[in-house]
């Protein structure tokens, strides 16, 4: 026979798993863009592209994915941003 304390922390259990289940939904499309937008600009570094990864270039790329990643690449092309550091010799 379940004692009161079991079926509580039966409940926690099952709280916590719905719970992690929903942060991970809802993760699950940020990571999929980050991924996909760093292939694209660790693409675009090896055909010559001078592209900083950072963790702005890192946010604009999950949240916009493939379009996130050409839109750095075309302000680290401008000059405007996402610039690699300058290292003076």
């Amino acid at each position: 026979m379940a004692t009161g304390f079991e079926i509580g922390i039966l409940a926690v259990v099952l709280v916590a798993l719905f719970g992690a289940y929903a942060v991970i939904r809802a993760i699950k499309p940020f990571i999929v863009n980050a991924v996909l937008g760093l292939l694209v600009i660790l693409l675009a570094q090896y055909l010559g592209a001078e592209v900083a990864v950072t963790p702005l270039a890192l946010l604009v790329v999950a949240v916009g994915g493939i379009p996130g990643a050409i839109l750095v690449i075309l302000l680290a092309y401008a000059g405007v941003a996402f610039l690699p550091a300058l290292l003076l010799v």
